[in-house]
């Protein structure tokens, strides 16, 4: 591998110079299946001689066995690793390339064009400043072309290079060329982009990749390399207000506490004053240090650590900010979303959601709409499906530092992640934060929940009893009521049937609306619980997640989940009123224990079998519970 570049013989030491004071530019290529993205970068590197010889010998060797271009070598296997790539011909996964020219270092991601790995491109897209937009002359804009134009547009993306590839089967036809990039520009008018480059060329024979092609001395631009070289996409991040998400507070000894992380974005000096989000507190900057010493100024993309002037409390989370512009924070937002899971996103549904340094438990409260990428329309939805976008409202445990996706990539992004998988199922950009989400605070209330709870002589508590239809929850809970009634205790309970006539009499029984169902049951019961009740609910709540959600509503000892275990076989004999005959009829729709889930609880506080025994056996169990971890009155025990 090698660089036209005289310093390499003659002195090194100003070539290793040169090389790294180059600024560095993130691009890459996506569009539909074959259109030849993988093929394009490999061109470049080969081209560029940037290819070491043994690698050259291992693509020209594969390529005999797995390539696509009969005795030619197939450049797309310089990134195509996988086994499978090779086999089927296509990209699968996101590969990264380096490389560097003597104006320019590059990283390149080589995203894939099929439709099920849209996730993919996604994540590539993430950190990209330009988007290569490869389209095959042949067949023009398609819809995988518009997919992934309107996620680089989502994703702050600014500058796009559309690539008419394989003009040599068209004869390099101006016309055709015209045709796709006038196609193009309209459909992309909506869109943010701010610069639009059209190139024509054939990636498999190198025109206008690396040099201008005789064979379209018609178009009068610059070749891709030309482009990639001169593109400026430094300036606006340097402009852009200084962000440091705290990663790591740095306490070697007792003499030295820093604030380390990499700079989002902006420039910061030594001496300039700071303020930390989300506390407010305001200091000035006495040191930048980095790896290879203290430094005077640091901008975008450096590692560093913070020493400041005064001693304040800075913790990892926390988002460090010039006093001229600092960060918003707030704990509801509106977002776009890209559904990365095969499994659907469902309002009311727990998730985690991560900033670059922080992660809070985050509820979708509300799908707006999906958009259809063929024309940007908004459409009324549920969910989102795998690879589908959205726009949604979000609601936090605890308000975040934030910026608007739209002002800068790195503090406005954030993913969600399963609570039960830990698997990263969408990819959002925050659009701003609501507005009642600046306006509603709590209000202080001079009677607490330890008050009321004492004038009842109990511990409150929220008994949750799950379980499929016709386990005999609602005949246990009613029994454990009028027990604790007896014993002079204050309560209400829950019912599934009965909350559907009023509260949730809009839901149905959809996977979403039985989230939601369970959710606002949730918010109810934690009322009631801060009322000083002891309070039954008896749903199904056939998911764990939701169950969980319940749980963190409240506090410590607070929620105790019982498990009404009968088999579906015994819940089905039992069938007074006649769901399960209906639902195997197919009259019912999504009945749990027959087209729908049920997700027994991991570690419940109390499994009842009530094959083995009574309701009223039951009942009086769980009313020992109660006596034994001190929910009721010491004297009545």
């Amino acid at each position: 591998m090698a660089h036209l570049d005289d310093l390499i013989a003659t002195d090194i030491h100003a070539y290793l110079r040169a090389q790294e004071n180059k600024s560095y530019l993130r691009f890459i290529t996506c569009g539909s299946v074959d259109d030849g993205k993988s093929t394009l970068i490999g061109r470049l590197l080969y081209d560029s001689k940037l290819i070491y010889e043994d690698q050259l010998a291992s693509i020209e060797k594969d390529s005999k066995k797995s390539g696509t271009q009969g005795d030619k070598i197939d450049l797309a296997l310089l990134v195509d690793g996988l086994a499978a790539e090779r086999e089927q011909g296509i990209t699968i996964d996101v590969a990264y390339r380096f490389f560097s020219t003597d104006k320019r270092k590059f990283i390149v991601a080589d995203t894939p064009g099929h439709v099920q790995y849209t996730r993919n491109m996604a994540t590539g897209a993430s950190t990209a400043d330009v988007a290569i937009l490869l389209i095959d002359a042949r067949y023009g804009v398609q819809e995988q072309t518009r997919r992934h134009s309107y996620i680089a547009s989502l994703l702050g993306i600014k500058h796009v290079v559309v690539a008419v590839n394989k003009m040599d089967i068209v004869d390099f036809d101006q016309a055709v060329f015209n045709d796709i990039e006038v196609e193009f520009r309209k459909f992309a008018q909506d869109l943010t982009f701010t610069d639009i480059r059209c190139i024509p060329m054939s990636a498999l024979d190198g025109d206008n990749v690396i040099r201008k092609s005789e064979r379209s001395d018609w178009y009068q631009g610059p070749s891709l390399l030309e482009y990639l070289e001169t593109v400026d996409v430094d300036s606006a991040s340097l402009d852009a207000p200084f962000r440091l998400p705290v990663q790591w507070v740095n306490r070697p000894n007792l003499d030295f506490r820093g604030f380390s992380g990499t700079v989002a974005s902006g420039t910061i000096a030594v001496g300039d004053e700071v303020i930390v989000i989300p506390s407010g507190k305001r200091s000035h900057v006495k040191e930048i240090v980095t790896y290879d010493g203290n430094k005077d100024l640091a901008r975008e993309d450096m590692a560093i650590t913070l020493t400041l002037t005064d001693e304040i409390d800075i913790s990892r989370g926390d988002v460090i900010c010039k006093t001229d512009a600092p960060s918003e924070q707030a704990d509801q937002f509106q977002a776009h979303l890209i559904w990365m899971a095969d499994q659907a996103l469902f309002p009311g549904r727990q998730y985690i959601l991560k900033t670059g340094n922080k992660s809070v438990p985050a509820t979708i409260s509300n799908l707006k709409y999906r958009v259809d990428i063929n024309d940007f329309s908004e459409v009324a939805a549920n969910t989102l499906e795998l690879n589908e976008i959205g726009v949604a409202t979000l609601s936090l445990s605890a308000p975040i530092a934030f910026d608007p996706y739209k002002d800068n990539r790195q503090t406005g992004a954030f993913i969600l992640i399963d609570r039960q998988t830990n698997a990263t199922v969408g990819a959002g950009m925050l659009d701003f934060a609501l507005r009642r989400a600046r306006n509603v605070v709590w209000q202080d209330l001079d009677v607490s929940k330890a008050a009321r709870a004492t004038q009842k002589l109990q511990k409150p508590a929220l008994l949750w009893f799950t379980g499929l239809s016709g386990s005999g929850k609602s005949t246990i809970a009613n029994l454990v009521e009028k027990r604790l009634l007896d014993l002079g205790r204050h309560t209400y309970t829950l019912d599934g049937d009965n909350v559907r006539h009023g509260l949730n009499r809009d839901l149905g029984f959809t996977k979403a609306d039985r989230i939601e169902n369970i959710r606002r049951i949730g918010e109810v019961a934690k009322l009631m619980v801060d009322a000083g009740l002891i309070t039954m609910a008896s749903f199904i709540s056939p998911y764990i997640a939701e169950r969980r959600m319940a749980r963190e509503l409240l506090d410590d000892q607070e929620f105790i989940e019982i498990f009404v275990d009968t088999p579906l076989e015994v819940a089905e004999k039992r069938d007074v009123k006649g769901l399960y005959a209906r639902a195997r009829a197919g009259e019912i729709k999504n009945f749990t224990g027959i087209d729908s889930e049920y997700q027994p609880p991991q570690s419940p506080e109390i499994v009842v079998n009530t094959v083995e025994m009574t309701a009223e056996d039951a009942a009086e169990m769980i009313v020992s519970y109660l006596t034994k971890n001190g929910y009721l009155s010491p004297q009545d025990d």
